[in-house]
């Protein structure tokens, strides 16, 4: 599983990829996580805002910061 956290460096995309973070390892998942900052990349992504979370390049979430159970269950919902 891929995941990647987008943003600009700011405060809010900080926080999601700890969020992120912290979900993966309550579940126990074998994931790459990436921190993607590059406003190129991230408009090549597809994504209109950020902070965004992209699990194996599909957008799942996008302009907001999920808390750590949030991110949780998105876990769990793309893998069933």
């Amino acid at each position: 599983m891929k995941i990647k956290v987008l943003g600009s460096g700011c405060k809010n995309c900080k926080k999601l990829l700890e969020n992120v973070t912290e979900a993966v390892k309550n579940l126990e998942l074998k994931a790459e996580i990436l921190y993607v900052t590059d406003m190129v990349s991230i408009a090549a992504s597809g994504l209109m805002r950020t902070p965004g979370l992209i699990i194996d390049e599909k957008i799942v979430s996008a302009g907001k910061v999920l808390s750590t159970e949030e991110c949780e269950n998105l876990l769990k919902d793309y893998l069933s």
